[in-house]
């Protein structure tokens, strides 16, 4: 069976980033699939590569977390219409997998299906257009319109749908009911990712003491809300507290964070260049806990990010500031606690006291791992996804990972 798997974003481990694309594909090239894939890459010309088994097309479309709005919808449009003239030149698949963000992937499935009559299969990273929407990137009433109309077309015209988030799957089934929706979140990679002492001499290169240290690691973008855990850094410098904050990362909003550290005048907080997977886990390696945040946005509550996954498999204890359906796993399952808008406080305590008490923290970190072995590696979404390709052959264990999900 051939799948041409259609991301604009793909990234491999040695690049960093978000790697769920990649380690879908190898794992479908594993089980025996024809897998060739449509990104889109920062060179001035088309590019081939054989990565892994997998065959990789390169678009020469230029992308930077760092463009308007404008730019980047131009990047969009531009990936568009190449993959529309790249695709009737390569050897027929049987299905098209086609991954957001942004929803504008969805239109190459639409063109496929109308003029190759080729079905596709719908992943969705996040809720477009609703996040730009209530983020306010989009406010033009006539293009609100039409994206919601293009989201609804790209739903119903797909032959099932993958949702990252329990969120995701039930604004899914409300805008196409008719169609099958499967749960596939973001994974845990337990190889790359695992729980380590503090190394001594990692401790040395980044000048750091082994005390309390919590640690962002991932977009620095306007959703992100890292401001906040500059905020906790500030309170814990003007209580005397010896713990450390680390942020690696990039994105539009490292310089304005860059200048709030300054004013505060923070000297317990590092900023690390983002690097590759082995970086994000030597940096990871030296934190007690993860910090996960996002804008105050009701869509937001709805995403699955990496970061979180990452922390899982290093056996991070979490510290979340959003009631989204990561906070229900970290309270659920007893991952770390939440520092909610307004309950600063609350959460100073919670970490005075894991600091006093090691044995907590090592619970909660051990929770983690836990977690991500049993409902969250990158095998058990490989099995998921040759399901929601090839179904009818329901593997084990299937339906309690969708219940920890929607429980």
């Amino acid at each position: 069976m051939k799948i041409i798997y259609i991301h604009q974003y793909f990234k491999t481990p040695e690049e960093g980033g978000a790697v769920r694309s990649y380690h879908l594909a190898k794992g479908l090239v594993d089980a025996g699939f024809e897998v060739e894939l449509i990104t889109g890459g920062n060179q001035k010309y088309y590019d081939q590569r054989r990565i892994d088994g997998i065959k990789v097309h390169y678009l020469p479309v230029a992308y930077d977390q760092k463009f308007g709005f404008l730019k980047r919808v131009g990047s969009f449009l531009s990936f568009v219409q190449q993959t529309k003239k790249l695709l009737p030149k390569l050897a027929r698949p049987d299905i098209l997998y086609i991954s957001s963000t942004p929803l504008t992937t969805g239109m190459i499935g639409l063109w496929a299906k109308q003029k190759l009559a080729l079905p596709y299969i719908f992943e969705v990273r996040d809720l477009w257009p609703e996040a730009p929407i209530q983020v306010g990137a989009i406010r033009n009433p006539l293009l609100k319109k039409y994206l919601i109309s293009l989201e609804v077309r790209i739903y119903r015209n797909a032959l099932s749908l993958v949702a990252l988030s329990p969120g995701i799957a039930e604004h899914l089934r409300k805008v196409a009911p008719d169609r099958t929706v499967s749960l596939i979140p973001n994974f845990s990679d337990l190889d790359c990712f695992f729980p380590q002492d503090k190394n001594e001499n990692l401790l040395r290169k980044y000048d750091l003491k082994p005390n309390l240290t919590i640690a962002y690691t991932g977009a620095l973008g306007q959703v992100n809300a890292v401001e906040e855990l500059l905020d906790l850094a500030e309170v814990a410098q003007n209580r005397q507290k010896n713990w450390q904050f680390l942020i690696m990362g990039s994105g539009s909003h490292e310089q304005k964070l860059r200048e709030i550290a300054a004013q505060k005048k923070l000297n317990n907080l590092l900023f690390i260049p983002f690097g590759s997977k082995e970086k994000v886990n030597e940096v990871m390696s030296l934190a007690d806990l993860a910090w996960i945040s996002f804008a105050h946005l009701p869509v937001l509550k709805t995403n699955s990010p990496n970061k979180f996954f990452d922390a899982l498999a290093a056996g991070k204890a979490i510290l979340v500031n959003h009631k989204g359906w990561v906070f229900e796993l970290v309270k659920q399952y007893g991952l770390g606690f939440s520092c909610l808008p307004g309950k600063m406080e609350t959460a100073f305590i919670e970490l005075e006291r894991v600091e006093s008490d090691p044995k907590a923290l090592h619970q909660m970190q051990q929770n983690s791992r836990v977690l991500a072995e049993k409902y969250f590696s990158k095998e058990h979404a490989g099995t998921r996804l040759k399901e929601v390709i090839n179904p009818g052959k329901n593997p084990t264990g299937l339906q309690d990972a969708v219940y920890i999900l929607t429980a």
